[in-house]
């Protein structure tokens, strides 16, 4: 399909939308108008939200033509969406609007193409529910850090999504990062510029197809290593890694945070050691910011938090450091 975002939405709207189309038609599978909207008001909202969903992929995946949109694509919107802390009821209707956007694209390609292209985004359910089981909204500010993390990652049943577990807490990569691994992504080994220490680089592809490095200690680095010799690829099952830490975290007397909450681990840790290798307030958080991969270094702030400030504040009085985050 060709043309600006809005007229490409505009076509598939016609694909889905029936003003005054009957609540019991909409539901069976035998009427024209089975899974039709047919509310003004509704189809609106939707279209609102594919709006803002293809100008994302235009900005960050180049992507013009929109009956390309992928499973991929859908689980990188979501993700972004949440770092940014909506609303449950936002992000539910995001969810519902990329599951009519589905239907409006199956419908597009039989009615325009002739042909029956497959589009599945389940995987938008799995990240709501994900949200709503750990809170994730717009609120106040709510530490999601772990107390205990690697004890979290012991008490993982699955040795693959302990690997998985390790990677994020040591190079604070999002689950996209790590969701797929090639032997190819494992770049060696180099000198962590703030701590001197050597690390395994392994480089990654996350939201909005950005790529960088990751650094991980040398064992988890070897043990991936291990484990690619062995195996084609290194992939996880994402549900199956929720389930996984959600059990974990009850065992180690923790609040499941999700994957997520490695990251904000490793943010704090991150912090820290910028602190120690006496990196100012501002270029500790740009690097941090770049090593986590946000657009903007508000959002890696907010991983922060103003106890954290305050506890970073007095290590490095203690340390006799210049309070560095006041220049």
């Amino acid at each position: 399909m060709r043309g600006s975002v809005y007229y490409q939405s505009s076509q598939l709207v016609k694909q889905i939308f029936q003003a005054g189309a009957k609540k019991e038609d909409k539901i069976n599978p035998n009427h024209e108008h089975y899974q039709m909207v047919s509310s003004f008001k509704t189809m609106e909202s939707y279209r609102r939200v594919w709006n803002n969903f293809f100008n994302y992929l235009l900005e960050h995946w180049k992507i013009r033509n929109f009956e390309k949109i992928s499973s991929e694509h859908v689980q990188a919107y979501m993700d972004y969406k949440i770092e940014y802390y909506p609303s449950k009821q936002y992000l539910e209707k995001i969810s519902a609007a990329l599951g009519k956007l589905e239907i409006a694209l199956k419908k597009f390609s039989k009615n325009i193409h002739n042909e029956n292209r497959e589009y599945d985004f389940s995987i938008r359910q799995t990240i709501l529910n994900e949200a709503r089981d750990l809170k994730l909204v717009a609120s106040n500010y709510h530490n999601r850090a772990y107390k205990k993390p690697m004890l979290l990652i012991s008490n993982l049943k699955n040795p693959i999504n302990q690997l998985t577990a390790k990677i994020q807490l040591e190079g604070g990569a999002r689950i996209e990062g790590v969701a797929l691994i090639k032997p190819e992504q494992l770049l060696g080994i180099k000198i962590d510029k703030v701590t001197q220490v050597e690390k395994g680089i392994i480089y990654t592809k996350e939201k909005g197809g950005k790529q960088g490095e990751v650094l991980v200690s040398l064992k988890t680095y070897a043990e991936l290593e291990n484990y690619l010799s062995l195996n084609s690829k290194f992939k996880i099952n994402r549900q199956d890694y929720y389930n996984d830490i959600k059990q974990a975290a009850i065992i180690s007397k923790e609040v499941s945070e999700g994957s997520h909450g490695l990251r904000w681990n490793f943010a704090k840790r991150r912090m820290f050691e910028h602190g120690k290798a006496d990196y100012s307030y501002s270029d500790s958080l740009q690097q941090v910011s770049y090593e986590m991969k946000h657009n903007r270094a508000s959002i890696t702030e907010h991983y922060l938090g103003g106890w954290f400030l305050f506890s970073l504040k007095k290590f490095l009085y203690y340390k006799n450091i210049n309070l560095w985050f006041y220049k």
